[in-house]
């Protein structure tokens, strides 16, 4: 073997052999552990957090008793790294201590899986009075959660270390690798805790501790809801079951020993109703919307930065002694929806609502999907433009980066009155969607993913940015995005942004076709209002609200 392929720390393979450092270590391999550590992560504040919950209201120990045991069993899992990392550094090594303690760890959460779900394993109560556990099912219980204790003893001390040693610190580039590796090393580890405590406690709490175990009925009448009657006296709204996300269905369920009164919600089953159920699968619904959502802020992120950039280098100039400032072409994209609203709201809605019998023309999912579209349309023609600002520099040797290029501002003006006629889709129409798909008590927060959609996706921008300028010059080549973008290939990035909004176009038609929308009956004393299918029919005589 060519030693001068090799890693220069000495780094060998499972079978002691030198290895090449082209073929292996660096991300390559880190991807695999910063992704365990997301879900380790997620699968460990998941059991922490809601820990003391658990010991109270399912095993029924005293407060005291539970705080301790709680305490206790955090202690040995930050304690029994110590034993982890002396194994590992004196014995066998950091691999195979991570590897059978990644077994162990997940032998202890299938067994405490099993001590939540199976109904023997709990304690069980009699006309709301609960038995305390006994002492096999203590047992059982703290056992698996010692044998996780004992896992996360040998894989916390060597799964950082181990990923840390796939980069050569002999290596000047792969030594700046690894800084960056323990940077998203703890984001993923951030990313699986946030996940824990915000979805998977709400979860805990609010559908079961043991859902897996649940068998599905066969009919939603099976499902725990209350009378029409609740609803119209609270005023409440109902939410239709979906046959999405069936596995959430189990939350309804039934308790087979409780007659429950389901005009009364103080006299039901420890079930969730349907109607929450559904809420759930709202969010779920539309964080899926949301996520195809990103590439689309991406590009209306341009508008500020490389649009602007781009504008600098052409002629602004409006007669002998005035030149148009590069950003105030911005101000186009607000004067095109400034016109495109009434427009849509006067002339395209009645026209497409007498085609399709839709009170909105068309559907919200419609509605974004032709904003993206014209998206698209958008950064391709800012490609085109882009392709055409290269020929002219090339054609008049322009190389400088304070020289301007013999073109016209305005040949910019078709990308960004499209994106303002876009937004009039998109993002008009992803505030309403988001308003209008929240579960009823979680609309304000429902909101919110408009908000931090666009904000994300500038996020996502600056990072595309910063990884396309370091990927392009790597090797001595030219970045696409270069201070002199008289002598860069903006139109290079201009098609990479192109081609990925292709792709989101596609992925948002697959999301957009599988979505099913909140079916709910709004019913009040006095007048009766049916939403079903996004389409509300009032039969009130004006159908005025106050």
């Amino acid at each position: 073997m060519d030693t001068k392929c090799c890693t220069q720390d000495g780094t060998v393979d499972l079978r002691g052999r030198p290895v090449q450092a082209s073929r292996t270590g660096k991300w390559k391999a880190c991807a695999f552990l910063v992704g365990y550590e997301a879900f380790e992560r997620m699968a460990f504040y998941g059991v922490a957090s809601n820990l003391v919950n658990y010991l109270t209201t399912q095993l029924h120990e005293e407060t005291v008793a539970s705080v301790r045991n709680v305490n206790n069993w955090s202690g040995a899992v930050w304690i029994t790294p110590i034993l982890g990392a002396y194994i590992a550094d004196t014995y066998l090594g950091r691999y195979w201590t991570f590897t059978v303690s990644s077994l162990i760890y997940a032998m202890g959460m299938i067994l405490l899986t099993m001590a939540v779900s199976f109904k023997f394993m709990k304690p069980t109560c009699t006309n709301g009075v609960c038995n305390k556990a006994s002492p096999l099912q203590i047992a059982f219980f703290y056992s698996a959660l010692y044998i996780v204790a004992i896992g996360a003893g040998g894989t916390k001390p060597n799964i950082s270390t181990f990923g840390a040693d796939q980069f050569d610190d002999y290596n000047p580039h792969e030594k700046k690798l690894k800084v960056s590796f323990f940077n998203w090393w703890m984001f993923s580890s951030f990313l699986g805790a946030l996940f824990a405590t915000l979805c998977l406690v709400y979860i805990q709490e609010n559908f079961g501790w043991g859902l897996g175990k649940l068998q599905l009925p066969n009919s939603p009448s099976e499902l725990q809801e209350f009378d029409l009657q609740y609803y119209i006296q609270t005023g409440k709204r109902q939410v239709h079951h979906t046959p999405v996300l069936r596995c959430l269905d189990k939350a309804a369920i039934k308790d087979g020993s409780n007659n429950a009164d389901t005009s009364n919600p103080s006299s039901s089953s420890s079930s969730c109703t349907v109607t929450q159920v559904e809420g759930v699968k709202l969010v779920f619904g539309m964080m899926l919307i949301w996520l195809v959502t990103l590439i689309p802020s991406t590009i209306w992120a341009q508008i500020n930065t490389l649009f602007v950039k781009q504008g600098t280098t052409l002629d602004r100039n409006l007669g002998p002694n005035f030149q148009i400032p590069a950003a105030s072409l911005g101000s186009f994209v607000t004067f095109s929806m400034l016109l495109s609203v009434p427009m849509y709201d006067r002339f395209f809605v009645p026209f497409m609502r007498k085609k399709t019998g839709n009170p909105r023309g068309i559907t919200l999912l419609q509605r974004l999907g032709i904003g993206f579209a014209i998206q698209v349309i958008a950064i391709a023609i800012a490609y085109a433009v882009e392709v055409r600002r290269m020929h002219v520099i090339r054609t008049h040797h322009v190389a400088g980066p304070k020289e301007i290029v013999p073109m016209s501002i305005f040949w910019l003006l078709p990308q960004y009155v499209l994106l303002g006629i876009a937004d009039v889709f998109n993002a008009i129409g992803l505030l309403e969607f988001f308003y209008d798909q929240s579960p009823e008590d979680m609309q304000s927060l429902g909101t919110t993913f408009f908000t931090s959609g666009i904000g994300v996706g500038n996020f996502l921008n600056s990072f595309l940015v910063t990884m396309v300028d370091k990927i392009t010059v790597t090797g001595g080549g030219k970045s696409w995005i270069g201070n002199n973008l008289n002598d860069s290939h903006l139109d290079y990035y201009y098609g990479f942004l192109l081609a990925i909004s292709a792709l989101n176009l596609g992925v948002y038609l697959w999301a957009s076709s599988r979505y099913i929308y909140k079916k709910e009956t709004l019913q009040a004393l006095n007048e009766d209002c049916i939403r079903i299918d996004g389409k509300t029919m009032d039969t009130s005589p004006l159908g005025l609200q106050v």
